[in-house]
């Protein structure tokens, strides 16, 4: 009986950790403000573009929230990044508000734009999804899977080669694979690199999935080639020093890490927390000596440092 269950926790466990990746989810912008697209633009307006590039390519979700905070049209994307932000900051009827806003809208756009109209369903029902995992517990976060499912299956008959989808379901597929058993990440990987856009985010995607694959020099390649693009990002940064760490490059690692922290302002309290806890277990191991990293990390969180 215990082992009938192991596939379903697999699942959620994935499930949330695309909640943390993914919705930290979403090169050089088109004239239509579509940071995907070199063909066939969409007609993403600038003030979400700039959100976009704020997150994913500076690391800056404080100055991302000021460009949404000024969104006045009916683009998906933005409800999805400020739910993306309500999740960080863990402000859960945000998160539930913006998701449905997410999926109403990408209903409403099916009927003009089929790819993104699926597309961005899929991703209201898997941010509502992720609420539901957050504040319910896993049962009926699963039930929205199906959902998300069934409506990007939808989208990938339309164009399966589209840039945004494929940098989604490219980051959706390799964590599923990390974390389920019988998959194989090589496709998601394969996806990722060949129809993925930015490929800022494409690298970043593919060098979390060989972190979590423990190929680490692959991992390293992958994160070298996302720091080329976006050399001041503080999450790239970090995810370096992760990598790094693993390959017992410990004290390149901690000049990592407080990389990463001197753009401390630009990230939410709790992944600054978290990157302040892994350099004090760094540096507690580089001193043999006992630090209070627990301590940091609550300071940090709290944004009292």
């Amino acid at each position: 009986m215990k082992n009938s269950f192991s596939v379903p926790k697999r699942t959620v466990k994935a499930f949330a950790s695309i909640s943390v990746l993914g919705l930290s989810l979403w090169a050089n912008p088109t004239l239509a403000g579509d940071p995907f697209r070199n063909s066939d633009p969409r007609d993403i307006d600038n003030q979400t573009e700039a959100a976009f590039e704020s997150i994913f390519k500076q690391g800056d979700y404080k100055g991302a929230k000021r460009y949404l905070n000024q969104v006045e049209s009916n683009e998906p994307l933005a409800y999805a990044m400020l739910a993306a932000l309500a999740y960080t900051e863990q402000d859960w009827d945000s998160l539930k508000n913006y998701a449905t806003q997410t999926r109403q809208i990408g209903e409403e756009l099916i009927s003009t734009d089929p790819l993104r109209g699926n597309l961005y369903t899929a991703v209201g029902h898997f941010l509502e999804g992720t609420y539901d995992f957050e504040q319910e517990g896993p049962v009926r976060a699963l039930s929205k899977l199906q959902k998300v499912f069934q409506y990007l299956d939808e989208a990938k008959k339309i164009d399966s080669e589209d840039p945004e989808l494929n940098l989604l379901t490219g980051y959706m597929d390799l964590i599923l694979a990390v974390n389920l058993p019988f998959a194989d990440p090589a496709q998601a990987i394969e996806k990722l690199e060949t129809y993925g856009e930015p490929k800022y985010l494409a690298y970043r995607g593919i060098a979390v999935g060989y972190r979590d694959l423990k190929k680490y020099d692959q991992a390293l390649e992958y994160v070298d080639r996302a720091l080329q693009l976006t050399p001041d990002n503080p999450e790239v940064l970090y995810l370096k020093a992760q990598i790094l760490v693993h390959q017992d490059k410990n004290q390149e690692a901690l000049r990592f890490f407080n990389d990463a922290l001197k753009r401390r302002s630009q990230l939410p309290n709790y992944s600054t927390a978290q990157i302040v806890y892994e350099r004090c277990k760094l540096q507690e191991e580089l001193d043999n000596k006992d630090r209070n990293c627990r301590g940091e990390r609550n300071q940090a969180r709290e944004g009292n440092d």
